[in-house]
């Protein structure tokens, strides 16, 4: 248990590690020797987790999928805004997700990562969609499909450009405006009425999802205590 343990601090350390190299010097330029030096272990651990450069891109961009920790909500349409505004307001603060956008984004490696995180937002949100769907939150019209690819590449058009123009700095106002655009196309009006969708919405659930955390690991430790 202990070995495992510290196996996973081990890979963590290094995704970090690869995470800052990868978001500054891009693909091509990221070298596994930099990782070594940034993550402080030895190449031979790296090699332990990740059999090469490509299969530690891999890493990092998968992990975009553990990074939000969005609550799970009764209204799928608000969980479905409340996962683009967390991921908003993570992406300037957390190299795990900027790196895994320049690495999904980036012509030198797109193809070899099979679209990086790509399809794999289209996929989450368009399962939102189908359950909110089933919730009777959607307009009869929308196709879920459709609207998580329209909303993805849209979100992903904002930040390449408020990278550019702002560093970021403006992403949660921009991709707050996207929501509020696009959601009165497809909610019904009395979820539409309800959505929460201001530019501080991803600090707030954010905070929401650390406090659920900390009180999860103060439940585990009470109770190995005990």
């Amino acid at each position: 248990m202990v070995r495992q343990e510290r196996a996973i601090r081990t890979r963590r350390l290094i995704l970090e590690a690869a995470a800052s190299v990868f978001d500054e010097f891009g693909y091509e330029g990221a070298t596994i020797g930099e990782v070594v030096s940034r993550a402080g272990v030895t190449r031979g651990a790296v090699y332990f987790h990740f059999a090469s450069k490509r299969d530690l891109a891999q890493g990092v961009v998968d992990e975009q999928f553990v990074q939000d920790g969005v609550p799970e909500r009764a209204c799928k349409l608000q969980e479905f805004v409340d996962t683009g505004m967390v991921v908003a307001h993570l992406m300037p603060r957390d190299p795990l997700l900027s790196a895994g956008a320049r690495l999904s984004l980036g012509q030198d490696v797109f193809d070899d990562l099979g679209g990086g995180a790509v399809p794999g937002w289209i996929n989450r949100f368009e399962a939102l969609l189908v359950a909110a769907g089933e919730r009777g939150e959607l307009l009869p019209h929308v196709v879920p499909a459709d609207v998580a690819w329209l909303l993805v590449a849209a979100w992903t058009g904002a930040q390449i450009q408020s990278q550019k123009l702002s560093g970021r700095s403006d992403l949660e106002q921009r991709v707050s405006g996207l929501y509020q655009y696009l959601m009165p196309s497809i909610a019904v009006p009395g979820v539409l009425a309800s959505l929460r969708m201001g530019p501080d919405r991803g600090a707030q659930v954010a905070a929401e999802a650390a406090a659920a955390r900390a009180a999860h690991t103060g439940a585990k430790v009470v109770a190995g205590v005990g």
